[in-house]
């Protein structure tokens, strides 16, 4: 109990002291901007999405690194980091380790959620291929359990999946209403 005081004292003096936004704009930062803004335009998702993306996967830290093998501020698998430079550039231009770089892992990440959307029409659909793979969210679409008319989740099996999705929208409205982001 005392923890809890002692917590909610501290979090109203930072608010008193610092404000609620400049609060919120340390646990929400923007960080990479011009390779955000050039990655948005690129691909056409919003700023807003990116950083949501970014904030969710890596907390920023572009040497994250995932149980899974992914890596970076997008935490992209090397096999898709490969598949989507053969994609677009026509052949692998970089190594795996390239994915520790924030313009590399970005650009291509971006990349990535723009094909996912292309192909499932959907930011809901393409956040959830984004985190689980587009052959499980193509499973997942003809199984009437899940998907009643074969486009559109209307249940997320996989709770972290799902929870993933869930999270990116939160973070991604709040990246929207304290940066003015555009809203899509």
């Amino acid at each position: 109990v005392l923890l809890k005081v002692v917590l909610a004292l501290g979090i109203a003096f930072l608010l008193v002291y610092y404000g609620l936004s400049a609060l919120m704009r340390e646990l929400y930062p923007v960080r990479y901007p011009e390779i955000v803004q050039s990655a948005s335009e690129e691909t056409g998702l919003s700023e807003a999405l990116i950083y949501a993306v970014i904030k969710t996967e890596s907390g920023f830290d572009p040497s994250a690194e995932s149980h899974a093998g992914a890596k970076g501020l997008m935490q992209m698998i090397p096999d898709t980091f490969s598949w989507i430079q053969q994609k677009h550039d026509g052949n692998v231009q970089f190594e795996e380790d390239a994915l520790l770089d924030p313009e590399t892992n970005i650009r291509y990440g971006c990349r990535v959620l723009r094909e996912m959307m292309d192909w499932f029409g959907d930011v809901d659909t393409a956040l959830c291929a984004y985190n689980a793979g587009a052959g499980t969210v193509q499973r997942w679409l003809s199984d009437p359990a899940y998907s009643s008319d074969g486009k559109t989740l209307d249940k997320i099996p996989y709770p972290e999946t799902a929870r993933y999705v869930e999270k990116i929208n939160q973070n991604r409205k709040i990246y929207e209403k304290l940066y003015d982001f555009e809203i899509e």
